[in-house]
């Protein structure tokens, strides 16, 4: 049974084939309202999330389908220790696809293994979040037209930031990309992902503590909130919480056609007087990311239904 758990389960020309059809949803969405007639989702967050948890729920209802499932461990089972392998066996008989997000690395990949029907990775600890990486695709490809040939600048907690991560797998397997890495020594890029992918694939990559210093070279800035529930005290996370926070003044170097990103939510890292201008794209991504969870769950009870 095929499922999402890491962004490169899919293919470059899978990917095209995914944003094709999300594009599609945009220009004509009364062609899918039915696409889903009579499916479940079943929506299992065990951790706390707005957006991930309710654009897959649009999705799923905009493509004519319905959601059941629980928005934290407390008010399921897990609260009682059931495992996540018995979890995912007894969802599997009543719905016919899973969205899964969970605090622990790998807890999607072992529902995936238990269970009968597709499941989404949607967020697992500080490791992968492919549906949000899909969402940011679909938004550089709308914005720049191109997956080649782009220097992109990821700054914030990148040591934990599993969005980050996802991210840079994703554009390694494109042309002529440049990677600048923007982050206090605390919060580096884990060494596993510059050596699986950015050394692995001879990416140019540049290391910094200074946002203002590159800027001016970027195509796409990918901003990132450090983020409270990773850290394992609250002394640590005070002290860098607010080292980068991006106001008007900071842009004045940036380019006319810079795309800034944020898979959100914010805290201070973005100043709200930034939102009207015309290169931030983060509630843009909100949105792509709904049309692109639309066209995955398409593909995936497609290719359910021909294991059948």
């Amino acid at each position: 049974m095929r499922s999402l758990i890491n962004i490169l389960d899919l293919s470059t020309e899978e990917i095209d084939e995914l944003i094709d059809v999300a594009n599609d949803i945009i220009d004509h969405p009364d062609k899918y309202a039915e696409s889903c007639k009579r499916k479940k989702l079943a929506s299992l967050f065990f951790e706390p999330s707005t957006r991930t948890r309710l654009s897959f729920e649009a999705a799923m209802l905009e493509l004519g389908g319905s959601v059941i499932g629980f928005s934290e461990a407390q008010s399921s089972s897990a609260a009682k220790g059931e495992s996540v392998a018995d979890t995912v066996k007894t969802v599997s008989c009543y719905a016919d696809i899973i969205a899964m997000r969970h605090p622990k690395e790998g807890a999607p990949y072992v529902a995936s293994m238990n269970a009968s029907i597709p499941v989404i990775n949607a967020g697992d600890g500080g490791h992968n979040h492919p549906t949000q990486t899909l969402a940011d695709l679909l938004t550089i490809k709308r914005e720049k037209g191109t997956f080649n040939n782009l220097t992109i600048g990821f700054c914030g907690d990148l040591k934990f930031g599993r969005t980050v991560h996802s991210l840079i797998s994703a554009m390694s397997r494109y042309e002529g990309i440049k990677v600048v890495l923007i982050s206090p020594e605390e919060l580096k890029l884990p060494s596993y992902v510059k050596n699986d992918v950015l050394k692995k694939k001879n990416i140019p990559y540049t290391q910094t503590t200074s946002l203002e210093d590159v800027i001016g070279d970027l195509d796409i800035l990918y901003m990132t909130r450090v983020q409270r529930e990773r850290f394992f005290n609250e002394e640590d996370y005070l002290r860098l919480k607010d080292t980068y926070i991006l106001e008007p003044k900071k842009l004045e170097k940036a380019r006319e056609d810079l795309c800034i990103m944020h898979p959100l939510p914010r805290v201070n890292e973005i100043s709200v007087s930034i939102d009207k201008d015309p290169r931030a794209c983060y509630f843009k991504q909100v949105l792509n990311g709904k049309y692109m969870r639309m066209a995955l769950i398409l593909k995936l009870l497609k290719e359910a239904e021909q294991c059948i």
